[in-house]
């Protein structure tokens, strides 16, 4: 190694001794902004390798999952409720907003509010006016 290379891997080996997870990418960054070192990247990359620098490729870790379990069917009417809120679009640019309640035994309509705007009293209302 030439006395540029042997100061070139003297810095490398510094800079990943105090930044172990710095790869070559900002070892080259901070050389050349931070300490003004003017050398090619091809240069700097050729000595980082011969000096076995390059850091470990973590693999994903594999997630275990849940078996998943069918889902539960009521026994009868008015056990459960599913609730949800839908918007469609008018000719006018405004928002026509709806909130629908169903029955999951039957699939029932329970409710179906529309209206331009849904704040919570109507809903508090509608929900009263099913229970």
């Amino acid at each position: 190694m030439s006395v540029k290379n042997e100061k070139i891997a003297d810095l490398l080996l510094g800079l990943t001794q105090n930044q172990r997870n710095w790869g070559f990418g900002l070892c080259f960054l901070h050389l050349r902004n931070v300490q003004g070192c003017g050398w090619n990247h091809k240069r700097v990359y050729l000595i980082y390798r011969e000096l076995s620098l390059n850091l470990r490729i973590k693999p994903n870790k594999t997630l275990n999952r849940e078996v998943l379990l069918p889902l539960a069917v009521p026994e009868k009417e008015n056990k459960c409720w599913s609730m949800d809120f839908m918007h469609d679009p008018l000719n006018d640019e405004r928002s026509c907003r709806l909130f629908n309640v169903i029955d999951d035994f039957n699939r029932e309509g329970l409710i179906i509010d529309a209206n331009i705007s849904l704040p919570a009293e109507p809903v508090i209302r509608s929900l009263e006016q099913i229970i």
